[in-house]
């Protein structure tokens, strides 16, 4: 049996606050949609813009942690695994659900900031970010 590759990575911003519940076995839950844009030219060299939404879910301890530091805005970087189930709705029809499964979040930011920098959110104070993310803008990319 052959083995495929199920990954996903995603830079959006928050839609809404996440949304934080538990199993009834006690396991958190951190739900969370991210909202991804694309601009392209169209026939008409007219700049467009696409605005695609996912469902990120994020289990345990990592989601409990996540749930105390993003907001509705902030910019979030997400590495995971695509899952679709599939659930019958009041009428008897089978509907599905695709989401990502979040192995890894990163924190790129909020609106104050802009995104111009991958910051640890929480960590150290906003002038301290703000002078490292000057290290980061334009030409200066270490790669």
């Amino acid at each position: 049996m052959s083995e495929g590759l199920n990954r996903i990575i995603l830079i959006g911003n928050l839609g809404a606050d996440p949304e934080l519940r538990y199993t009834s076995s006690g396991q958190a839950r951190l739900s969370m949609r991210i909202a991804t844009t694309e601009s392209y030219l169209n026939r008409d060299n007219e700049r467009k813009e696409r605005t695609d939404w996912h469902h990120v879910v994020v289990w345990g301890k990592r989601g409990e942690a996540l749930n105390k530091l993003v907001v509705r805005g902030n910019r979030i970087g997400v590495e995971g695994r695509i899952q679709t189930r599939s659930y019958d709705d009041a009428d008897g029809k089978k509907r599905y659900w695709t989401e990502v499964v979040a192995t890894n979040v990163l924190l790129l930011g909020n609106r104050r900031t802009q995104g111009d920098f991958v910051a640890e959110s929480g960590a150290g104070d906003l002038a301290e970010a703000d002078q490292e993310a000057e290290l980061f803008r334009g030409d200066n990319i270490p790669f």
